[in-house]
């Protein structure tokens, strides 16, 4: 994600086996500043029309095992959320807090399945509204929540940080079911007022103890993070949320703040040039829900470039570097690479190859401009959630992930959330895989369930095209071109 990365640290507090188990949130501070016939074309564009009416393009050819894993990603967020509340957990199986992150993801999920077939619009209504219930009503501070919550009565989990990024990714979802349910049926008109009432009380300029940057976090005891979010990361979905708020709107100079450090992160990092940010995830989060194809802001435009051919270029520098292999990592190539956040064997060393190498907990493994983390474990998600950037690539290493190690890595709900063939510990001999985390992780399933219906039918960027208050964010923001131009 970029050049010198830091982490910040986090409680992701998880219940269960040996008791609480705490994780880093990764926060991005950047220098605080293919599965089917492989397409050598880019995406195909977005189909027209009403969102009930969803056709494939007819560009996109299709294996079937990508449907298989598309139904599969999306049982995640119907069957491991908690029916009396819609809160979903931060991971699975393992006994968890909820992420409000995951809940962000888990609506953007559930109209995925009306229009696959998955589940009817009256269930995902009410799984919808009955998310929206408890999150007007439930804690917050000037209407940021707490990272995570518990999963049954919504109270602050342990130490838990009020997070600007997940309060983000949360609202996205909501913003996303506000504009998919529009019609004059009563449901749909609660859900979208719900919406309405729970985006517009969040106050962005009490984020902002550093104007006009925002900050990453704030708890009780001890106020704001001395961080704040600049640029490249994934917190460009904050600043896009905070400058189309209809009430509590940041000003224009914000964005210049936040892209002032971009020059930093611009370079070339195996052959590719492009704003660098190690982990994967910071160049998809904010892609889930907006299409920037075309679109561009200053800095883009001074580049010619859009941020979508920006993160497809990181997705082939992260191919490039597996193919390398400079650390000479077990499965290691043009078909099996993808390093993002994700969790890793465990807090240790072991001789690899005559070397003692450390291996990592959950961690952000990735390779930016000046900086690389990585020990080895593979993350299915990077690679497939780069799916509408790079199919050429991203098709075929999908199939060969699930074809070379399948059951071992692939389950109920899909890819679990990570594997490392290279840490021999406790080895499973049968299939060649080292390690295979045995947990599904929330944050990292949304984007793959999503990108996987961006690449198919372009649904939730076509109706996040409609929203106006990311319209509006945009264009404050100082984008236009492509779609943009076109809006009423």
């Amino acid at each position: 994600m970029r050049s010198a990365e830091q982490t910040a640290s986090a409680d992701r507090a998880t219940a269960g086996g040996a008791g609480r188990v705490r994780r880093a949130a990764l926060i991005c501070l950047a220098l605080l500043g293919t599965i089917g016939t492989v397409l050598a074309a880019a995406p195909a564009a977005p189909v027209a029309g009403a969102v009930g009416a969803l056709r494939e393009p007819h560009a996109v050819l299709f294996d079937p095992f990508l449907t298989d894993l598309e139904e599969r990603t999306f049982r995640f967020f119907w069957e491991t959320a908690n029916p009396k509340n819609g809160l979903i957990p931060d991971r699975y199986p393992t006994p968890s807090y909820a992420s409000i992150a995951a809940v962000g993801f888990g609506l953007t999920a559930y109209p995925i399945g009306v229009e696959r077939g998955y589940i009817t619009r009256t269930a995902a209504q009410e799984r919808v509204l009955t998310t929206l219930r408890f999150f007007v009503h439930e804690t917050n501070e000037h209407g940021f929540f707490y990272h995570f919550i518990d999963m049954q009565t919504g109270a602050r989990a342990g130490d838990s940080e009020v997070s600007t990024v997940d309060t983000a990714l949360l609202l996205a979802g909501m913003l996303f079911c506000q504009s998919y349910f529009d019609s004059k049926d009563a449901r749909d008109v609660q859900i979208r007022k719900l919406t309405d009432e729970i985006y517009r009380r969040v106050d962005w300029n009490w984020a902002q103890p550093r104007p006009p940057a925002l900050a990453l976090a704030w708890t009780p005891t001890g106020g704001f993070s001395n961080d704040d979010w600049r640029g490249y990361n994934e917190a460009m979905l904050v600043y896009l949320l905070a400058l189309g708020s209809p009430t509590h709107p940041i000003g224009p100079q914000a964005w210049m703040q936040w892209t002032s450090t971009y020059d930093k992160q611009w370079g070339t990092v195996y052959d590719q040039t492009y704003l660098s940010f190690a982990p994967l995830f910071g160049h998809q989060y904010t892609h889930v829900w907006v299409d920037f194809r075309g679109i561009r802001d200053a800095y883009m435009r001074e580049h010619a470039m859009d941020y979508f051919e920006n993160s497809r270029r990181a997705t082939y520098t992260q191919r490039r570097y597996a193919i390398a292999n400079p650390k000479h990592w077990a499965a290691y190539g043009k078909n099996i690479w993808g390093m993002s956040a994700s969790d890793g064997p465990g807090a240790t060393h072991e001789v690899y190859l005559g070397q003692p190498r450390p291996f990592m907990t959950y961690a952000a493994r990735g390779v930016g401009l000046g900086r690389i983390v990585d020990d080895g474990t593979i993350a299915p998600t990077a690679a497939i959630s780069s799916l509408p950037f790079a199919p050429e690539i991203v098709l075929p290493a999908t199939l060969e992930m699930y074809h070379r190690f399948g059951a071992s890595i692939y389950s109920t709900y899909g890819f679990l959330d990570a594997f490392n063939a290279s840490y021999t510990m406790a080895p499973d001999q049968q299939h060649g895989v080292g390690w295979v985390d045995p947990d599904y992780i929330g944050i990292d399933q949304g984007p793959i369930l999503a990108m996987i219906e961006n690449y198919r039918s372009a649904l939730v960027w076509r109706v996040m095209r409609n929203n106006s208050y990311l319209q509006q964010g945009l264009e404050r923001a100082g984008f236009s071109g492509g779609w943009l131009a076109q809006v009423e």
